[in-house]
């Protein structure tokens, strides 16, 4: 079977098309071939079909969508049932995107090997895909959110056709389908300076320099702005008379650079966090309702073991596919924990954005200005996602910014950073215990979990909602076939040792809450030691203030100190509007066993099974 959404959207049984009827049906569609292969969930699917004003009997509406679909598409893929949404199964089927990216994708790997006549034929038959506007039959919303980098993939692998083109000698067969792109796309500057090109090579040195100047006054009139490198390095080109007969029209850097792809592997069986996963798309993909000058930046926040690293990763991987210019990744600490220095960082991010100096060996500046400049103006127009980890402070995270919008940033810290919460801030909370369950169950093996549910219940409550104290739960019993559940249970069930008892092998539960405390001050730290023994009910400033013997002011002080490391988290106010402050269990316990005295661990009551 065969899937097109590159033009209306459609289904083929070899020549025969599966006759589907209606935008809704088509939309439901298009959104699980877009997901490939991930869970699209009710909200999603309700947000495409309806925006913001569903019907009532959403879920019964697309309920009836999906069985239409697995009507008429038959067994030759399947539609799964799996929450909080649906999964598209294609199995065997091929879907018209794949097969344009996978040529695009080599095509440009062709161009940049100056393979020229075989990256025109790739090019040219990933275009051939394209069967009118993609997604024609779906719902507006849906169109809002994937059709810009649907457009954009297509107008880099033309753009690239036409290079090969260019690089072949075809300028003069190529110059009426330049003219009208550029009347089409008058402030695309890449397309101008490829007309220029092409005039100049046919003896048109004056309509050269007069598309030049019309793109001058249309980027200054729509835009403000002056023509960007590519485009001025074309007009001195022509001025100069450099332009060759079998070159691509010249770049920024002179040459095709390769595209960087440095993301982590993807979490297989992520588990849980879809509203924070909608949000985090609504930031990295680019919709056509997005004001384009406001800055695509998300900052995940939330103590040690999380899950932002793993949330972010996920996300980018997802989101992947709209930032053709590639998906850059940069852990802010070092393997000891120290946090990088930008300047060793920028050169890191150069290096893979292709900077010449780079590629080529030769020395570069150590001028943290310079650096930056030599950043933004790489990064300047690219359509990159860009991922930084373990962000430690402002004056860390601030040279790392690109100054456009057209690339995303994701930063994952301990704490808010002003220099990207003008945008948005996620905070992430624990696990609930349903989504706890699922991702224990994930990593140790539903079988050894379903085996007992009350062991299980009891590990979850150890882990507290951490995803990290789950999946090391879950790994140290996978690791040992012969425990059972209960056995680990026990062992956890001592606060004296379960800190301890939550490693395995390069995970430390004890390791990765180390950084918050390196942030501490005496006065602070002093603090966090004296919360070992406070119990998981909430407390205020003026019971802090009695019980460490300071004033309220000086408890204040330390307590939201212990809440930008976060290690400690604002629970809510009181009926008089004060603050109220909670310590999440497991960072009470490592407050616990750091030998502070009179700190025994008070322990929520679980099941009778923990005592056994």
């Amino acid at each position: 079977m065969d899937f097109r959404i590159l033009g209306p959207v459609e289904a083929w049984h070899g020549d025969d098309r599966v006759a589907l009827s209606g935008s809704k049906v088509h939309t439901v569609l298009a959104a699980l071939l877009l997901a490939r292969g991930r869970v699209v969930s009710d909200s999603r699917l309700s947000s495409l079909l309806w925006g913001w004003d569903p019907p009532a009997t959403a879920n019964a509406q697309i309920y009836t969508y999906i069985s239409r679909l697995r009507k008429h598409l038959g067994d030759e893929v399947e539609i799964v049932r799996q929450q909080p949404g649906y999964r598209f199964v294609t199995n065997s089927s091929r879907v018209d995107l794949h097969r344009f990216e996978a040529q695009a994708k080599e095509g440009r790997e062709c161009l940049q090997r100056q393979q020229f006549e075989r990256a025109g034929e790739l090019l040219r038959s990933a275009l051939d895909l394209w069967q009118g506007p993609a997604l024609a039959n779906v719902t507006e919303h849906l169109q809002d959110v994937e059709l810009q980098p649907l457009e954009e993939a297509r107008s880099r692998a033309l753009e690239n056709r036409i290079d090969a083109d260019l690089a072949l000698g075809r300028h003069e067969q190529i110059i009426a389908e330049l003219t009208a792109l550029v009347a089409e796309y008058p402030a695309h500057e890449r397309l101008r300076a490829q007309l220029m090109t092409a005039l100049y090579r046919c003896g048109r040195q004056s309509d050269a320099l007069l598309a030049y100047h019309e793109g001058r006054k249309v980027l200054a009139e729509q835009l403000g702005v002056d023509p960007g490198a590519a485009l001025d390095l074309t007009y001195q080109a022509v001025l100069g008379g450099e332009l060759g007969q079998e070159s691509p029209a010249p770049m920024a850097s002179g040459r095709h650079p390769e595209i960087p792809a440095m993301l982590p592997p993807d979490i297989d069986d992520f588990i849980g966090r879809s509203a924070e996963l909608a949000t985090l798309a609504s930031v990295i993909a680019p919709a056509g309702t997005r004001d384009s000058s406001r800055p695509r930046r998300i900052l995940l926040t939330g103590m040690g073991g999380i899950g932002k690293t793993a949330l972010a990763v996920h996300a980018a991987h997802a989101g992947a596919h709209h930032y053709p210019d590639g998906q850059l990744y940069v852990d802010l600490r070092g393997p000891d924990g120290v946090p990088r220095e930008p300047r060793q960082v920028l050169v890191m991010l150069l290096r893979a954005l292709g900077e010449p100096a780079l590629s080529e060996g030769r020395p570069i500046t150590d001028d943290l200005e310079e650096l930056v400049r030599l950043y933004r103006t790489r990064t300047s127009g690219k359509r990159l996602l860009i991922l930084l980890d373990n962000a430690v402070n402002e004056r860390q995270l601030g040279p790392l910014l690109p100054g456009s919008a057209d690339a995303a940033v994701v930063v994952t810290c301990h704490t808010q950073l002003t220099r990207v919460a003008g945008s948005y801030t996620l905070a992430l909370p624990p696990l609930d215990d349903a989504e706890a369950l699922a991702l224990l169950a994930s990593a140790a093996g539903r079988s050894r979990i379903a085996a007992d549910r009350d062991a299980a219940a009891d590990l979850v409550a150890y882990c507290a909602g951490l995803p990290l104290a789950l999946r090391i739960a879950g790994a140290r019993l996978a690791s040992r076939p012969h425990w059972p559940a209960a056995w680990l249970a026990r062992r956890l069930s001592d606060p004296w040792t379960r800190l301890a008892e939550l490693t395995f092998r390069d995970l430390s539960m004890r390791e990765v809450l180390l950084p918050s405390l390196r942030l501490l001050d005496g006065h602070a730290r002093s603090m966090l030691a004296g919360l070992g023994g406070i119990g998981v009910g909430p407390f205020s400033v003026g019971w802090a203030a009695a019980r460490f013997g300071v004033s309220e002011t000086e408890a204040e002080i330390g307590l939201e100190s212990l809440v930008d490391a976060a290690l400690l988290e604002i629970s809510g106010v009181d009926r008089e509007g004060r603050l109220q402050y909670r310590c999440h269990e497991l960072v009470r316990l490592y407050a616990a066993t750091q030998g502070h005295p009179n700190t025994t661990p008070t322990v929520p009551p679980l099941r009778a099974h923990a005592a056994k």
